[in-house]
């Protein structure tokens, strides 16, 4: 593809990318993330927080040029409210573990991020500089990405953000370049999946395969693998009206001593009387401990994926 003509089509692809900053405790790095996404062709900063942030501060460090970015600054009192636009979002990390898994650089992640620019917003996720995400904030993201550093691991929020937005800028010129990008489909949302997510849980809860104890993790797991799928929003749609339809039927079901007399034996939804006469669940129905063993069977050798 001819360089003159890639140039308008890379713009178009970065004005969907967007820099998102978490409680971020200094004006000045908010200034500085503002001055890198304008050189790296992404026009749209977004921080999350309720605290107010002195504007003259912030153009200290952002110069005049992206002054029009500091003054369009979008914000947001939570993670989720901040993230619920974007199909696609890239949460950074230096932390490393069991719960969060071997990452790719920002050089693979920002190549895994192109195909999905055409069709669908992306997020680029920084964390406050001295506590970086939680556990909850990365629930809401689909990869996760770690800046490669060698025994030291201390780099600034600004110097974060201009590692993986000049690696999405290269990674989107490249890709046109050489033949154009694979385009994906538009995916559903943070707040679509986060939706459907909370009705998954519900009907899991309902038939007893989640536990109070346990819920958290068996879901961070469950959005992970669901997470690469790369659910569309009609497919978030129809898994939620799957789990409506179970829920409204499970609170029509009558309490066991208004049910109907036991039916003779053969016929479809049998029952049958227990030992003291008393109606019985019906014949053929799941038995309540599958689900526990399930779990405990799974949960042997299982390990967290990144992305979760």
């Amino acid at each position: 593809m001819n360089i003159a003509k890639s140039k308008p089509a890379a713009a178009a692809m970065l004005a969907n990318a967007a820099i998102v900053l978490k409680k971020p405790k200094f004006e000045e790095n908010i200034g500085s993330a503002a001055r890198i996404a304008m050189n790296m062709g992404i026009s749209s900063l977004v921080v999350v927080g309720d605290r107010d942030y002195q504007r003259e501060k912030m153009l200290k460090t952002a110069t005049h040029k992206a002054a029009e970015l500091i003054d369009r600054l979008e914000r947001h009192d939570t993670v989720a409210a901040a993230l619920a636009p974007f199909g696609r979002v890239i949460a950074t990390s230096a932390r490393q573990g069991r719960g969060r898994g071997m990452c790719p650089p920002p050089r693979a992640a920002m190549r895994e991020a192109v195909p999905y620019l055409a069709d669908n917003r992306v997020a680029l996720l920084f964390g406050p500089e001295d506590r970086g995400l939680t556990n909850e904030d990365l629930y809401l993201c689909h990869q996760l990405t770690t800046i490669p550093t060698a025994d030291f691991s201390s780099l600034n929020l600004a110097q974060a953000v201009a590692v993986l937005s000049y690696e999405l800028h290269t990674a989107v010129h490249e890709a046109l370049a050489a033949a154009g990008p694979v385009c994906r489909p538009a995916l559903a949302t943070v707040h679509e999946l986060d939706a459907m997510y909370g009705h998954v849980e519900q009907v899991l809860q309902k038939v007893g395969f989640l536990r109070p104890e346990d819920s958290s993790y068996w879901m961070k797991n469950i959005r992970s693998l669901l997470g690469r799928v790369g659910l569309r929003a009609k497919e978030a749609r129809v898994i939620r009206g799957f789990c409506r339809q179970f829920l409204w039927y499970d609170a029509q079901r009558l309490p066991a001593e208004d049910l109907p007399p036991p039916i003779e034996p053969g016929c479809s939804g049998e029952v049958s009387p227990s030992a003291t006469g008393k109606q019985s669940a019906v014949v053929g129905a799941p038995d309540k401990n599958i689900g526990a063993s399930g779990r405990e069977s799974a949960s042997r050798g299982e390990q967290s994926l990144c992305g979760s």
